[in-house]
């Protein structure tokens, strides 16, 4: 590994997983100096460690252009994720995922930068073949899905002869981290079951319920682009350029029924409930409805040397015991 003192630009620094990267970098990398951009439309975290995260719009081509001015690599995490938002802003969803990229893209492409992006399994659709793999076809079911593609067409245009690009599929998240004593979360699926169990809710699960999701931790998550920093800055010593496309996923993909009733029964064993699992209609049109989704992560492996050290059991079960409320304990056993 090169231990040479690096510049990082991480956009979408205030995220969810964008704090976490920042988190990493700087326990693994105490050497690198690190950029932190966002326009805080969802992310709220203001400073990670020493590094204060930047008010930028990836939009601002000059001012990102600014911001960005000395980056040997750039992991570009901003994007307005998400079906629903990405439906119902969707002229923001394009400027965001698909002209805002652009701009990043561009300067990796004038500065001989190296890029990581996430384009999200959400590219893939209705997969046709198992397990997923990051060459297959892409025709994603969704304007979020559609974004990406193009995203990620964007930045495989621009880096071939220009710069290392590393492009990712990337599972459904999950879990939270911690930045300053702040835990910091996402409404995800599981996250969604657990905060509405801690609440006393049931855990509404969108018909038919036998959908299947691959999850994959915040933390495995950062953890990857971190090796892909070091990665590219090997390539850049040797001159590389063009696209790698890399997968990142675990061997877990219950389907999402199966989780909600995985998350009654963690917190009916740590806090004595037992939340209802209701299966309610299905408001969206383009949504992946396949009973099993594996995936092949053997280049990431190979290559980055990563696998996922998390697993969705013990991090439900660490979830609600970190958020137990005050005024419940642990049931006591039988005698």
């Amino acid at each position: 590994m090169i231990d040479n003192e690096l510049t990082i630009a991480v956009t979408g620094a205030a995220g969810y997983i964008g704090s976490r990267v920042v988190n990493r970098l700087q326990e693994i990398h105490p050497e690198w100096s690190i950029t932190a951009i966002d326009n805080f439309y969802r992310g709220s975290v203001r400073e990670i460690g020493d590094v204060t995260v930047e008010h930028v719009d990836i939009r601002d081509r000059d001012r990102l252009k600014d911001a960005l001015r000395g980056a040997d690599i750039v992991m570009h995490l901003a994007a307005l994720s998400g079906v629903d938002d990405c439906e119902a802003n969707a002229e923001a969803a394009h400027a965001i995922n698909v002209t805002g990229t652009s701009n990043v893209a561009w300067f990796c492409r004038q500065q001989g930068a190296g890029l990581i992006f996430p384009a999200s399994m959400a590219i893939i659709g209705d997969p046709d073949a198992f397990p997923i793999t990051t060459e297959q076809p892409r025709d994603p079911l969704n304007w979020y899905g559609q974004t990406k593609v193009l995203g990620e067409q964007i930045i495989e245009t621009l880096a071939d002869g220009a710069f290392p690009a590393h492009l990712y599929l990337k599972s459904n998240l999950y879990g939270e981290h911690q930045v300053g004593g702040e835990s910091i979360s996402k409404g995800t699926v599981i996250n969604f079951f657990v905060s509405r169990a801690l609440a006393g809710e049931p855990l509404t699960v969108y018909e038919p319920g036998t959908q299947s999701r691959n999850f994959v931790h915040v933390k495995d998550v950062a953890r990857a682009y971190v090796r892909s920093a070091e990665r590219l800055h090997e390539q850049l010593e040797r001159g590389d350029t063009g696209a790698e496309k890399y997968a990142i996923a675990s061997d877990e993909d219950p389907s999402v029924q199966e989780t909600a009733q995985l998350v009654a029964r963690i917190a009916d064993e740590e806090l004595g409930i037992s939340p209802e699992v209701v299966l309610v209609e299905n408001p969206r049109a383009g949504e992946t409805l396949v009973d099993e989704f594996t995936v092949d992560t053997t280049r990431t492996h190979d290559e980055l040397g990563w696998t996922p050290t998390q697993t969705v059991t013990d991090s439900i079960r660490q979830l609600l015991r970190r958020h137990r409320p005050a005024n419940r304990e642990a049931p006591t056993p039988d005698a």
